[in-house]
């Protein structure tokens, strides 16, 4: 018999976003990406802005210009792990940080995404009993994941600092520890990202998102 009363959905206030904008950008020229113009601000505040509309705290991963990225107006971490060791290490500062439930992550090079984002990840991790949920897409009829678009519990700390002490640097080879489900979006298009200064361009010929 089904608990009518069990929750099918986790409320926003129980989610902090992440912007994750720790990265080389090397394919980009070295350039901060997260500080490149889109749409008239710094492509990782667009980015924040779309996720604050669908979580309760926000926060940004962020390891040179700081000071760039806290005059956003939120908490501004960098890796705990030098060298740049890749979005588990983005990811880990979030967790590090969290004070809520469930931890989201989403990188500041996809400014794009859906705007439902948090609430059907939620849905799918409360249904399934999942410890992590990512988005997914089917191109050329092939359900390929999302990764940094994750949605994770926030007690998943540790596990992942001692992931990271041992030399994992995989975010697939990470959630195969745990309970991670897929939860298919239908718009791929929607997570386009700009690795490159021709694929910035070709982002900002593209339409706004709808809200």
């Amino acid at each position: 018999m089904t608990d009518a009363t069990a929750p099918t959905a986790i409320a926003a206030p129980d989610i902090t976003g992440l912007v994750l904008a720790g990265g080389r950008a090397s394919r980009m020229g070295g350039v901060d990406k997260g500080l490149q113009m889109h749409r008239g601000m710094p492509m990782a505040l667009y980015t924040l802005l779309r996720l604050q509309r669908q979580v309760g705290a926000v926060m940004v991963n962020a390891n040179r210009n700081l000071a760039a990225y806290e005059a956003m107006g939120v908490a501004v971490w960098p890796d705990a792990m030098s060298d740049y060791p890749g979005p588990l290490a983005g990811m880990l500062a979030g967790l590090e940080h969290c004070e809520t439930p469930w931890l989201l992550t989403v990188p500041c090079d996809t400014p794009d995404f859906p705007d439902d984002l948090a609430a059907r990840l939620g849905q799918a991790a409360v249904e399934q009993g999942a410890d992590i949920a990512m988005a997914a897409t089917r191109e050329d009829g092939v359900l390929r994941t999302q990764p940094v678009f994750c949605l994770m519990r926030s007690m998943l700390m540790e596990d992942l600092m001692a992931c990271l002490q041992a030399g994992e640097r995989k975010i697939d080879r990470w959630t195969a520890r745990h309970r991670c489900i897929s939860v298919e979006f239908d718009d791929p298009a929607a997570f386009f990202n700009a690795n490159t200064l021709d694929e910035l361009r070709q982002l900002q010929q593209r339409p706004p998102a709808h809200d």
